[in-house]
């Protein structure tokens, strides 16, 4: 057992036999001296190769040697993380763990000190997609609304306005809606019901533009003092460039401070309530896959788990046992 050292400081203790101690040493020095990274992230390294040590002397009975990282089996990496998970470890530290070792694998492998290959067709499990987080009905209702009231300046009050309207009616990512010129936008006529969206990887899609939400953009337009040409971006700053992303993202932290919305209540999270919403009024998957752009349906499925009252509900509205007694 031995404390290593970074930056000339105590960070942590191995169970390791001597020549490990030294190839251990001789790692956090590459990292702190060649990769240049953080005493956080050094720390957080050593800990994940601590561990693994630790593990290692319990699994093989004896403190782990060069020699004995050459022979390890993908059954002893597995077994590794296998433990972890028992001891509560979450999958993305699980990750971050099995990250740490590869670097040290190649750090030896590079130096001559131990090789092992094994380790390359080792996977950890995959972390879990985080749950959406949307906002209630009443409270996109409410910050569409407060939106009027940030600014003193009409024009820019009209702007939030069809900004918040335009995420939760349609859906957008936030950079989807700024990246919009005037041309892109169906104007205010019963043909304008749909717009082209171009989202991540230049995927292409058409989104269907409610009435309200052209109305809001055709009030803003009208009270915006900038001229309104088709190439021009359609929402624009206070000095009349397009839009940055964290203006809105400012506006929508006074938002929550106004109205006593959780954190959670950002610009993405009113795109979240779109698609819950929907699927919450009896909309179908795969149509709000494509209305959202996901290029997997397993990612629309994520507010499946959301809005598992609503399918509660139905179940025991629908289902004649449920009302059994």
């Amino acid at each position: 057992m031995y404390t290593a050292m970074a930056r000339d400081r105590p960070l942590i203790r191995f169970s390791a036999a001597p020549d490990m101690q030294d190839a251990i040493l001789h790692w956090q020095r590459w990292i702190t001296d060649e990769r240049r990274a953080s005493d956080h992230t050094l720390a957080a390294y050593s800990h994940d190769l601590a561990a693994f040590c630790d593990f290692l002397t319990n699994h093989l009975g004896a403190n782990p040697s060069l020699a004995n990282l050459d022979a390890l089996t993908a059954g002893d990496f597995r077994s590794f993380l296998a433990r972890r998970l028992s001891q509560g470890i979450g999958h993305s530290s699980l990750a971050r763990a099995m990250s740490t070792l590869r670097n040290f694998f190649r750090f030896l492998e590079k130096s001559g000190l131990a090789s092992n290959a094994t380790i390359k067709a080792v996977r950890a499990p995959r972390p879990k997609a985080p749950i959406p987080k949307p906002v209630s009905a009443t409270d996109a209702f409410d910050i569409i609304g407060a939106a009027a009231t940030l600014s003193e300046t009409p024009w820019i009050a009209k702007r939030d306005v069809a900004v918040f309207t335009l995420l939760y009616g349609c859906g957008l990512r936030i950079d989807e809606a700024l990246s919009l010129n005037i041309a892109d936008v169906p104007d205010n006529s019963p043909d304008g019901d749909a717009m082209v969206v171009t989202g991540k990887g230049n995927k292409q899609r058409i989104v269907p533009v409610l009435p309200v939400v052209r109305q809001t953009i055709a009030d803003y337009l009208d009270a915006c003092p900038f001229g309104a040409k088709d190439k021009r971006p359609l929402f624009l700053g206070a000095r009349g460039a397009r839009l940055n992303a964290g203006v809105v993202q400012r506006q929508m932290r006074k938002l929550r401070a106004l109205l006593g919305l959780a954190d959670t209540a950002t610009p993405h999270a009113l795109r979240h309530s779109f698609a819950t919403h929907l699927l919450g009024a009896g909309g179908d998957l795969r149509t709000i896959q494509e209305l959202l752009g996901h290029a997997s349906l397993s990612t629309t499925q994520r507010y499946t788990h959301v809005d598992s009252d609503h399918l509660i509900r139905v179940y025991e509205e629908s289902h004649p046992r449920a009302k059994s007694n």
